[in-house]
């Protein structure tokens, strides 16, 4: 499955879920439920994240190819470069390409927490370099990331779309977008992007409120801003129970995807946490207004 094409013969919006490969047995037991639960709603392919450092890239790999081999699902891998030397990255995608994974979804990656991680010398700086060394070598679809308020590390965002338009002309087919709670950073990030010549398609990435700690951590970590109103509203939730965050966040994501499926983006990316209730009952929702 190459994802640029699905984005290209698909006529309504493609819907793609991402998870982190499960850490132990006990994970496993629990990741295999949320996939059963996730897969009758039919989304057009799963990504499976790939740790800091490859810190997860054998159970990332067995992850994949357990979707793919035993669940026969349409699935694409995460590769993050931060570190890794390129026979690393070489033989991360030799193992990929030989189970039939056709498209890579590539990020450079964060540095990883492990106070003795050394990066390799030939490691890639960035995405766009990791990117181009792919391309060069193998015929995989290759993704890459976009980032709506702009990366942390940017000096600005016209200077991140001058990056992404370094990874598009190197290589990459399709981005999927950091999450956002205010689509007009979305759709201003989209218009910035075509002046600029980005001309692939432009996923917007969905985060559910899952729980109030989670939200705010993520905020920090990612550089997603939580709308003033939104944050008056998680103030209120302080003392809920976790069900009603967790209402509280289907309510918002339908809103959310209701408005950017009526501008016409190409599909919604739902980062689940490894979690199942809310992306379906986010989905179905809009399924049943007809908006997908």
């Amino acid at each position: 499955m190459r994802v640029e094409q699905v984005y290209e013969k698909r006529k309504g919006p493609v819907v793609s879920f991402e998870f982190f490969p499960p850490r132990d047995e006990k994970a496993q037991g629990t990741f295999d439920a949320v996939i059963d639960e996730l897969t009758p709603l039919k989304p057009d392919y799963l990504s499976v994240t790939f740790g800091a450092g490859g810190s997860t890239k054998d159970g990332s790999y067995q992850t994949v190819k357990h979707l793919t081999a035993d669940a026969n699902l349409p699935v694409v891998a995460y590769v993050a470069g931060y570190g890794l030397s390129p026979d690393t990255i070489v033989n991360v995608l030799d193992r990929y390409r030989a189970i039939g994974i056709e498209t890579i979804f590539v990020i450079r990656g964060d540095q990883p927490r492990e106070p003795d991680f050394v990066s390799h010398p030939e490691s890639f700086m960035y995405a766009s370099d990791l990117i181009a060394f792919i391309a060069e070598q193998y015929d995989f679809s290759l993704g890459c990331a976009g980032y709506p308020e702009g990366h942390l590390q940017a000096e600005s965002l016209e200077k991140d779309i001058e990056y992404l338009k370094l990874k598009v002309d190197n290589g990459a087919r399709y981005v999927v977008t950091q999450y956002f709670y205010d689509n007009t950073f979305y759709f201003d990030y989209v218009e910035k992007c075509r002046a600029a010549g980005i001309t692939v398609p432009i996923i917007p990435g969905i985060m559910p409120v899952y729980t109030l700690k989670m939200t705010r951590m993520l905020s920090k970590v990612c550089g997603s801003s939580i709308p003033a109103s939104m944050e008056t509203a998680l103030a209120d939730l302080a003392d809920a129970p976790a069900d009603r965050v967790v209402d509280f966040g289907i309510e918002k994501a339908v809103e959310q995807c209701r408005g950017l499926l009526e501008q016409g983006v190409p599909g919604l990316h739902f980062y689940t946490m490894d979690r199942s209730r809310s992306t379906r009952e986010i989905l179905t929702r809009l399924r049943n207004e007809g908006l997908m």
